[in-house]
């Protein structure tokens, strides 16, 4: 991937000896800061992997130390500031500040990118050079980069291990759970719940199919979008830790039309009993559905779940049959 750079720049073959070496040192400085931001990031909820990338940093610091020396040793003390956005080819970094909501997983997997791009990097630089002795530092430090996922994988298990381990899983299903399962939860049961008496009273007032799917498509499309603004604009998640708002509110969204279309969609048959029986079915294992999620992610019994969401689904769908047929 090599996005548009604007502004001058050079190709990475046009790039000197020194300045190669100055790139390599603005590299080091970039990737450490990054390894620390990661680490001010999770070191609330993740303290032992915050750790990990304390000791990378640390890593990374001592590379520039090294590349530094040989800097100033050939080309004297003044070292150019050339940035990765004045070379051609490289891939621009999100600022981590800009990623406060990022779960583990995906800090580490940048991580493990960064790690990959710089070691790419300095195989190419070691091919270009004719220096012996720059040549023999860009290859050490390639090598290292290499090395850095096992190193990783080492500090891991230095400092995330047994109850700590246990503690940063814990927190990151947490944050799934708050982020992704209670908003999605949150949305099928409207879409699904509230919607019947919408659809099920239309399909009864008219006995006819197609009217009943306009009007259950109106209804889900329309709670769909009620429903993700308003999870979205009732918490920022910075207080509550549920992370992003609009991932939350989309999520919710989402998952509110496909709790309406579900029943909705067997009124595209033309016959009216055929239909309505599928959307009875479909409701039916729609409900079952949201007992499940309850029982798996919520510490909800399943017989409470099933009996406290089947009671409200009848009572729900007993009202649009009888203002149908009223």
């Amino acid at each position: 991937m090599f996005p548009l750079t604007f502004g001058p720049s050079k190709r990475f073959s046009e790039l000197s000896e020194r300045e190669i070496l100055a790139l390599a040192i603005s590299l080091e400085e970039e990737d450490g800061r990054i390894y620390r931001d990661f680490a001010e990031v999770l070191r609330d909820q993740f303290p032992h992997s915050a750790k990990v990338f304390e000791e990378m940093a640390e890593e990374e610091s001592e590379h520039r130390r090294r590349l530094t020396e040989l800097f100033r040793e050939k080309f004297g003390d003044h070292i150019p500031m050339i940035r990765r956005e004045h070379v051609r080819g490289f891939i621009r970094r999100r600022p981590v500040w800009l990623m406060k909501h990022a779960n583990l997983r995906t800090v580490r997997q940048i991580a493990e990118d960064m790690e990959e791009e710089t070691r790419n990097f300095y195989l190419k630089a070691a091919e270009h050079v004719t220096d012996l002795s720059i040549r023999e530092l860009l290859v050490d430090l390639a090598e290292t980069e290499s090395q850095h996922a096992s190193l990783a994988r080492r500090l891991r298990e230095r400092y995330a291990t047994g109850e700590a381990a246990t503690e940063e899983e814990e927190a990151a299903h947490r944050r799934f759970v708050l982020q992704y399962v209670q908003p999605g939860l949150a949305g099928l049961m409207d879409g699904s719940v509230s919607t019947l008496a919408p659809l099920f009273a239309a399909a009864f007032a008219t006995g006819n199919s197609w009217e009943a799917f306009l009007v259950g498509m109106a209804a889900s499309v329309g709670a769909g979008i009620s429903m993700g603004f308003a999870e979205a604009l009732s918490d920022d998640g910075e207080l509550t830790g549920r992370g992003h708002p609009w991932i939350r509110g989309t999520v919710c969204g989402l998952m509110t039309t496909l709790g309406g279309i579900g029943h909705t969609l067997p009124y595209l048959i033309p016959d009216f009993v055929i239909a309505t029986t599928l959307a009875v079915i479909v409701v039916l294992f729609e409900l079952w559905a949201i007992a499940w999620i309850r029982a798996r992610y919520m510490d909800t019994p399943f017989l409470q779940a099933a009996y406290q969401v089947v009671v409200g689904g009848f009572l729900v769908f007993v009202a649009g049959i009888v203002i149908g047929n009223a």
